[in-house]
Formats: structure tokens, sequence, C-alpha cells
């Protein structure tokens, strides 16, 4: 039985409900992981002098659906939202996230500005000219993006506590198998791992 030590040869793919779970806590991870990305570069997007609202835009819709990814499964729910510790009304925060990516993500709407068309009238109420108007949304601030960071981090910790544990399960459900048992499974190829594709 190899020990800790010994250098791996080569990666075999598990698919058991264990080894399923924890491929899905290490997707949600990596999402958190955006959102956080995401939340540093627009506070420091939101502190410059002329913001590219470009960026901002791209930044904050990219955090929004990472965020709302996490929430599409099983693995994150409502429950771990108001368990993460936060003070203040973190489910009702959660909840307007939600709402502001299907407001972002709309494929028909424009998440920036409203547009309406209307009449002029001149001095008799008689129709004259066409006016559009446009209204914009509300802009993006830096107190927003710092607490979705703050319950992004909050998640983070939580989902790696469980990836953790979920770990040594599939690991000691793997210790069970015989060696002809591991070379029936399919090889992943992780670079620079000795042993090279089969």
């Amino acid at each position: 039985m190899p020990t800790a030590a010994q250098e791996p040869t080569s990666v075999r793919e598990l698919d058991t409900p264990a080894a399923r779970r924890l491929a899905g806590l290490a997707e949600v991870l990596g999402e958190l992981h955006m959102v956080l990305r995401c939340c540093e570069r627009l506070t420091a997007e939101l502190a410059a002098a002329e913001p590219d609202e470009l960026a901002v835009e791209a930044l904050w819709t990219t955090a929004l659906l990472s965020y709302a990814r996490c929430f599409a499964g099983e693995l994150l729910t409502e429950e771990d939202v108001t368990g993460t510790g936060l003070r203040g009304e973190v489910l009702e925060w959660h909840h307007i996230l939600r709402q502001l990516r299907d407001h972002y993500a709309h494929p028909a709407h424009n998440p920036r500005e409203r547009c309406s068309v209307g009449i002029t009238q001149d001095e008799g109420g008689h129709a004259g000219g066409v006016a559009i108007t446009a209204m914009s949304q509300p802009a993006l601030d830096d107190a927003t993006v710092r607490q979705t960071g703050a319950l992004a981090y909050a998640l983070s910790g939580l989902v790696d506590e469980r990836m953790t544990r979920q770990q040594e399960a599939v690991r000691a459900a793997a210790a069970g198998l015989r060696v002809r048992e591991l070379e029936r499974l399919p090889r992943i190829d992780v670079a620079g791992l000795a042993g090279g594709a089969a």
C-alpha cells in the first residue's frame, strides 16, 4: 500500500456519488472565488477618478452570475446563507443578489437604463415632436460590492470545510479499491505527473 510520501504516477477518475459531490463543491468554491476576485477588482475600479463603466458592468455581471450558480443545485442553500454568522439582513441581501442577476442577465432588457417615448405638445395642446427619454439605473457603489464580497467570503469558508470532509470520505472509500479496480478507471491527464496518458 502506498504511503503519503510517494509520488503519484497517475490520476484515475472516480464516478461515485461522493466523488461527484466533491467535484460539485469544488465548482461552487471556484464560483465563490470568482465573486471575490470580481469584488476586489470592482472596489479598485470604483475608487478610480473615472471608473471604466464597461469594466464595472462586466465584473458586476460576472459576480452576480457566479454567485447565483452557487445555489443552482443542492450544495448551498438559504440555510447556509443565514448560518454564515454575518450580521444584518443576510438572507434579504441574498435574494437581492439573485434578483440583480436576473436583471443584469435578462436576454431582452437593457440593465443600464429604461427608455420611454413621449410626444410633445404645442401651445394649443396638439401633438408636436417625439421625445425619447432614458432613465439610468442606479450606479453600483462600494458598499454593495463589499457586502457581496463579505457574503461570498463567508460562504467560501463553509464550502472549504465541506470539501475537506468530503475529500476524506472519498479517500476512505477509494482506499478499499483493489489495484485492478483502480486500473479499470479512466485516467485523467494531469500536467507534470509521471506516467503520462494511457
